[in-house]
């Protein structure tokens, strides 16, 4: 079986083997993710950046399958970040045992060219565990961000794999109240840290007058949704409440995953204008009256903490939801949040979310003070603290 390296250069080229030299001597990270990258801008991209700035910082996503014979794997660098993006590739035709030796030796000659000898290894799947498991950690983070066996399509043995992975774990953190009530008792070191937001980011949709270009001939008032278009929406909510009120617009903004763009509802008032890089995101958000989160409730919905729910409150437009446990503990008592069930309350909240008054500064003032407590800075921080904890009580016994 062979395995090779090929080097994707995105953005400047540097050498991969200095391209780490200015950075401290913090333990390096090698964090597995079931996330690209370069796909939207989540909880990962968040805190792998920060860690980047001192330390060493890896991005070991899912394999892709290919016809080519043999096992190898790019090193993808990205225009503004440190981090770099390491994606695996396994010939489609080998077997999951094959597969997974393959995974574990393209791991190891990824250490060896960093000349990583003990990494922090920092996961968002326990199905990617299985392959590293022979690595020798300084510490080992389980980043529990979603309850991924719930999902669309989720193999099987992703329980099992999250049993293993809680047993090595030396700390776990979990993307919400609902989940660290989940895992709590599985473990000794859960820490709750729910989505944060980059409040600088969002808030500039306040003062935004641009409008995008696909957006800017879609009639008001606007409602609209940032996110990934899966299984989690209610796509027969949206179809009700664009019936009820054809005189709003609809927009969706992001990309359709592992649903068929066939099943989306479709109506003179629904618009879907496809995923948008997170820097466009501010100019969207400043042309809409209301952000809506119009989750279903089935298993994907059970564990969520939208990363959404902040996003949408920085930009200074009321929020309508259905009642989504963590965003219900999370925000009920948050003006300008409407939680509701049903297509007539839902189109009810946008008429009621319509009449507040944008420039009353009153209970956005409430908001920025609860949003004050939420920037990834401060969950850096304190994730931060302890990784460093684990990793010193590992060294030290």
């Amino acid at each position: 079986m062979q395995v090779h390296q090929r080097n994707i250069a995105r953005g400047p080229r540097m050498n991969l083997l200095t391209a780490f030299k200015t950075l401290d001597h913090r333990s390096p990270i090698v964090c597995f993710s079931h996330l690209r990258w370069d796909f939207v801008v989540q909880r990962p991209q968040h805190l792998m950046e920060r860690f980047s700035r001192d330390r060493p910082v890896i991005f070991f996503e899912e394999f892709i399958p290919t016809d080519h014979h043999l096992a190898y794997f790019e090193v993808h660098c990205f225009e503004g970040t440190a981090v770099r993006a390491i994606r695996p590739r396994v010939p489609n035709w080998w077997s999951d045992a094959e597969r997974q030796t393959a995974l574990s030796r393209l791991l190891d000659e990824v250490l060896s060219l960093f000349g990583w000898s003990k990494p922090v290894l920092w996961f968002y799947t326990p199905l990617m565990y299985s392959f590293a498991r022979h690595v020798d950690a300084e510490a080992v983070v389980y980043d529990c961000m979603d309850e991924l066996a719930n999902f669309k399509f989720a193999p099987p043995e992703l329980k099992h794999a999250e049993g293993e992975l809680l047993n090595r774990a030396d700390v776990v953190f979990t993307g919400g109240k609902s989940l660290f009530e989940a895992k709590n008792d599985r473990h000794a070191n859960v820490h709750c840290f729910p989505s944060s937001v980059d409040v600088v980011h969002f808030g500039a949709a306040r003062v935004c007058t641009a409008a995008p270009a696909d957006q800017a001939s879609i009639g008001s008032p606007r409602f609209g949704y940032i996110g990934v278009i899966d299984e989690r929406i209610d796509l027969e909510l949206v179809a009700s409440v664009a019936r009820m009120r054809p005189d709003y617009s609809f927009v969706f903004v992001g990309p359709v995953v592992k649903i068929s763009p066939a099943d989306l509802p479709q109506a003179a008032n629904l618009h879907y204008l496809g995923r948008k890089s997170y820097l466009e995101l501010p100019a969207y958000l400043s042309g809409w009256q209301a952000a809506l989160m119009p989750f279903a409730h089935n298993d994907a919905t059970r564990y969520i903490s939208p990363t959404k729910t902040p996003e949408y409150l920085a930009a200074g437009i009321p929020v309508v939801s259905t009642r989504v446990a963590d965003v219900v503990s999370g925000y009920s008592q948050t003006p300008g949040v409407f939680l509701v069930d049903g297509a007539k309350q839902f189109a009810e909240a946008c008429d009621e979310a319509c009449r507040m008054d944008s420039t009353d500064t009153t209970w956005r003032a409430v908001i920025d003070e609860k949003l004050s407590q939420s920037s990834w800075d401060e969950t850096f921080a304190k994730m931060r603290a302890l990784v460093e904890h684990a990793v010193a009580r590992e060294l030290h016994g």
